[in-house]
């Protein structure tokens, strides 16, 4: 593209993800001054853009999708050459449970070997180009690493708060990356209190999951290049491992940006989203089913899924209204479940993946099996991370 870094992007405002207040996109944002609930990027889409113009063919990352991110100069980005990973048809057990087309999109190539990387990249490029001089996270594990690896390419302060039971290689990577690491007694949530009590002064970028406005803007561009690397289209069912959310809403804000561009294949549909929780932390589903009013006093416990034990999550109405406009569902996985979803994609299609990516296996079995997913549908999973950093929880648990 032979455009200036000022005119690479579309990006127009932010805006109130509950009432649509404008908010100014060319300072530090938290969340909305209105409601406190997460501020969502907008982008001048009424001259129409083609795909043949926005693209950058060139770059085999997520910053091929430039127009539609909120950068306003290239000066700032911050990249570890996140973005652009596989699409892999799964045909031995497609044949084994009779499914026409299984897909999994592999985000545990990723840098830092997580999805995470994409929203990190996105987050601190930003804070970088406001005037950031240091980030703060509660992470579960994955955002933590990211986080510091993001940082640490940008000449930023680090501060990670994780759980003490977090598995060692989480931890040991944000020490390598030369992040100040907080252990913390329990869950994500007490992960984010303690980064309430010591960030009070807000000297450090907050960057929790859509506590600011740029991690979701990383994380659609997986719904970018699903479309991209379908001949743009879209798959039939999408399940998407959901703790704290933010890819499960950026996949959709993505697949909408694209319907108002007009870059979707005549005719295409928007796929039916699932949101796939753990049993043991599932509070979108409890909400979903009408079991309780909201997230906000739910309890939960830990899970070998650590990106699954997000207990209150910011953005569960986001997530309840994508699963309605996409005529979706949610379900929980139990832990032993999820080993052996792990151990189906390994032992036949050669992939280790995260706890996560198991859930969304046995998920996708669970719905076959009550009728939810048709064999001859085209079914989407979303592995967001590499069995590797997880070996703390599973290993010796492949019998």
């Amino acid at each position: 593209m032979n455009q200036t870094a000022e005119t690479l992007t579309r990006l127009h405002e932010l805006e109130c993800s509950e009432c649509g207040q404008p908010h100014s996109a060319h300072q530090l944002q938290l969340v909305s001054e209105c409601h406190k609930v997460p501020l969502v990027a907008t982008y001048d889409l009424r001259e129409r853009l083609s795909r043949a113009t926005a693209i950058d063919l060139h770059d085999a990352s997520m910053w091929r999708y430039r127009a539609l991110l909120p950068l306003l100069d290239d000066e700032n980005k911050v990249t570890l050459g996140e973005g652009f990973t596989p699409l892999m048809r799964l045909p031995t057990l497609g044949g084994r449970y009779n499914l026409r087309d299984l897909l999994l999109k592999d985000e545990g190539q990723n840098p830092t070997g997580s999805f995470k990387a994409r929203g990190l990249s996105m987050a601190i490029s930003k804070a970088k180009e406001l005037g950031a001089t240091g980030c703060i996270i509660p992470t579960a594990g994955n955002a933590g690493v990211a986080m510091a690896a993001y940082c640490a390419r940008a000449g930023l302060r680090a501060v990670v708060a994780m759980p003490r039971h977090t598995p060692k290689a989480f931890k040991e990577e944000c020490y390598w990356y030369g992040a100040e690491v907080q252990l913390i007694d329990g869950l994500i949530n007490d992960c984010a209190a303690w980064v309430r009590q010591h960030n009070a002064k807000g000297e450090l970028l907050d960057v929790s999951t859509l506590k600011e406005p740029y991690r979701l803007e990383g994380k659609k561009t997986m719904g970018y290049e699903l479309a991209e690397q379908l001949d743009w289209q879209l798959p039939d069912v999408l399940l998407y491992p959901a703790g704290g959310g933010t890819g499960l809403i950026g996949i959709w804000k993505a697949f909408r940006e694209m319907q108002q561009l007009g870059w979707l294949a005549p005719g295409a549909k928007l796929p039916r989203m699932v949101a796939v929780q753990a049993d043991a932390c599932q509070p979108l589903v409890a909400t979903y089913t009408g079991r309780q009013a909201n997230c906000h006093a739910y309890v939960g416990r830990s899970s070998i899924a650590n990106g699954l034990a997000v207990p209150h999550p910011l953005g569960e109405q986001m997530m309840l209204r994508v699963l309605h406009e996409s005529n979706g569902t949610a379900l929980s996985i139990t832990d032993e479940e999820m080993l052996e979803g792990m151990r189906e994609l390994g032992r036949h299609e050669g992939l280790f993946v995260a706890p996560e990516g198991g859930a969304v296996w046995m998920a996708a079995r669970k719905l076959l099996a009550s009728g939810w997913i048709s064999p001859d549908e085209q079914i989407l999973l979303l592995n967001t991370g590499s069995g590797q950093k997880y070996m703390d929880n599973v290993e010796g648990r492949f019998k």
